[in-house]
């Protein structure tokens, strides 16, 4: 799913688990992740506009929110309204915020 592949890309973790509806990207098998069901009829939505409200919101924390945003571009977002806030080619916003101190990043 191309869904699946650009989150893999933004997170830079694989994709654990595959089948013809259902994918995981995630750090290991053994640790939880984001996972993927194929929605045949999805409507995407228009958020900021009101027509079609958004199913989810993530924040995605990066060190570099203009570097990240040069790359999530590149992998086939598009920007959105507001302070680094981006639709993902399914058309669901999420933001990259600024890494809090008390939030290492993981190796």
């Amino acid at each position: 799913m191309a869904e699946a592949r650009f989150w893999s890309a933004v997170l830079g973790d694989p994709i654990t688990y595959a089948d013809e509806d259902f994918v995981v990207v995630s750090a290991s098998t053994a640790a939880s992740g984001l996972a993927f069901q194929r929605a045949a009829d999805l409507t995407p939505p228009t958020w900021p506009k009101p027509a079609v409200p958004q199913q989810m919101h993530l924040d995605v924390m990066v060190d570099d929110q203009d570097g990240a945003g040069e790359t999530v571009l590149a992998l086939g977002a598009r920007r959105l309204p507001g302070d680094h806030v981006y639709a993902d080619p399914a058309g669901h916003p999420f933001c990259l915020i600024r890494r809090p101190t008390w939030a290492p990043p993981v190796n």
